[in-house]
C-alpha cells in the first residue's frame, strides 16, 4: 500500500465543509477508493460526525482543541483509521475558528509523516454571502474585526478557495467575489461549487490532486487570534427527545430551529453557524438543520422519511455572544418548543464556552 492522501478541508464556521467533504468523500468512494473522515472541535457532541457516520464512513472524532493543538491525537486518529479501514485518502476537516494551519499541521504532518502521508493542497471554503460582506463587496451584519481577521487569515494561507454555495448568487456576483478574492489573496487557486448540488466538486478535486507545495508560513498575531476566537461562544445540546406516540420529527426540528432563530436574532447576536440533527434511536434515518447567520433563513440537508417514537437531538451553536446566555436560551427553547408539540425532552448533555487560546504542538514557517 503506498502514501495514503491527506487532505484537509478548512474555512470558517458554516461555509458548508461538512457537506463538502462528503461529496468528495462520495466521488473518492466512486472511484474505488477507501475514505476515512476526522472531524475536529472545541469540545464532544458534534453534528458533523453523526452526519459524516450516517453515510456509512469511517470517522474518527477529535475534541477538546483545533488539530494544531491535539496534533498528537490527528495521527493517532489516522493510525486508528488506517488499522480499522485502510483508508487511500483522509478527509479532515478543522474547528471552523482556526487559521495558520498549514505551518502548525500541514507542515509537521509532511515532516514527520512524509513517508505515510502525501499531502494535499489546502482548500478553504467560504459561504458566498459572508465573504461578501467581510470584504466589502455587500452591507449586512458581520463579526467584530478580531474576529474577521481569523477569517481573512484562513484565506491568505488558502493554496484553494473554494467559493461554495454558489447556486444562492447569479452569475454577476459569482464574477465580484471571484475577482476580489484573486486580488486579495492572489496566492490561491479559485473554484466554484455548490455542495449542495454536487457541482463543481470534480474541479475542485483536480485542483488538490497533487503535493502540496511549499511557501513561508504566514505571520499571524496569536494575541489577536485568541481574542478573536475569545468573543465566539460555542455551545452543544444533547438531548432524547420522546412522545407517547410517533411524531413528526422534521417538523419539531423545524419548529426548534425557527424558535431558536428567532430568539438569537432578538437579541441581536450574530450566528456564526447554528444546526440541528435528529436521529431515531433505532435505524439509520436521520433529520439536519442549519442556520449560518442571523438574518439567514434555515436549510434542511437530511430529512427523515417516517415520524418516529424517539431520538437523539444535537444542537450545535457558534454565535458571537455570551456562552452562558446561548446555553440558557438553547435549553428553554428546546424544552418550551418541545412540550409544545406534546413531546417529553431531556438534556444528556449540554456545555457553553469560550476557546482558549491556541498553542499549536508544531509550527513549521517553512515546508
Amino acid at each position: 500500500m503506498g502514501k495514503a492522501r491527506y487532505i484537509m478541508v478548512g474555512g470558517f464556521l458554516g461555509a458548508g465543509k461538512t457537506t463538502a467533504l462528503l461529496r468528495l468523500g462520495e466521488r473518492f468512494r466512486e472511484q474505488g477508493l477507501r475514505v476515512g473522515l476526522i472531524t475536529n472541535d472545541q469540545s464532544v457532541g458534534l453534528v458533523d460526525t453523526t452526519m459524516l457516520a450516517n453515510h456509512d464512513f469511517p470517522v474518527e472524532e477529535i475534541t477538546g482543541g483545533c488539530f494544531c493543538c491535539r496534533f498528537n491525537s490527528l495521527t493517532d486518529a489516522a493510525e486508528k483509521l488506517s488499522e480499522q479501514e485502510r483508508p487511500n485518502v483522509f478527509l479532515a476537516e478543522p474547528v471552523g475558528s482556526c487559521t495558520d494551519l498549514v505551518a502548525t499541521v500541514a507542515y509537521p504532518l509532511r515532516r514527520m509523516y512524509g513517508e505515510q502521508f502525501s499531502i494535499a493542497p489546502f482548500s478553504v471554503l467560504v459561504d458566498p454571502v459572508r465573504a461578501e460582506r467581510i470584504l466589502g463587496l455587500a452591507s449586512g451584519k458581520s463579526f467584530s474585526p478580531k474576529v474577521v481577521y481569523i477569517y481573512r487569515k484562513q484565506l491568505e494561507e488558502a493554496d484553494v478557495i473554494v467559493i461554495n454555495k454558489v447556486d444562492t448568487l447569479d452569475e454577476e456576483r459569482v464574477r465580484r467575489l471571484t475577482a476580489a478574492l484573486h486580488s486579495e489573496f492572489p496566492q490561491a487557486k479559485i473554484v466554484c461549487t455548490s455542495a449542495k448540488q454536487g457541482t463543481g466538486i470534480d474541479e475542485w478535486a483536480g485542483l488538490i490532486e497533487g503535493e502540496q507545495g511549499t511557501r513561508p508560513a504566514m505571520e499571524v498575531d496569536y494575541d489577536t487570534y485568541a481574542d478573536g476566537e475569545a468573543l465566539l461562544g460555542w455551545v452543544n445540546v444533547t438531548a432524547s427527545v420522546n412522545s407517547p406516540g410517533l411524531f413528526d420529527g422534521n417538523g419539531f426540528v423545524a419548529r426548534l430551529m425557527a424558535a431558536l432563530h428567532a430568539e438569537l436574532q432578538a437579541s441581536g447576536f450574530e450566528v456564526a453557524h447554528l444546526k440541528a440533527t435528529l436521529s431515531p434511536y433505532e435505524g439509520n434515518d436521520l433529520a439536519v438543520i442549519n442556520l449560518t447567520r442571523t438574518d439567514g433563513k434555515s436549510e434542511a440537508s437530511h430529512e427523515l422519511q417516517d415520524d418516529i417514537e424517539s431520538g437523539e437531538l444535537i444542537i450545535n451553536l457558534r454565535a458571537e455572544a455570551d456562552p452562558t446566555i446561548l446555553r440558557a436560551t438553547t435549553e428553554r427553547v428546546l424544552e418550551a418548543t418541545a412540550k409544545s408539540l406534546g413531546l417529553e425532552s431531556d438534556v444528556e448533555h449540554a456545555e457553553a464556552f469560550r476557546p482558549g487560546r491556541p498553542v499549536p504542538t508544531h509550527r513549521d514557517t517553512n515546508g
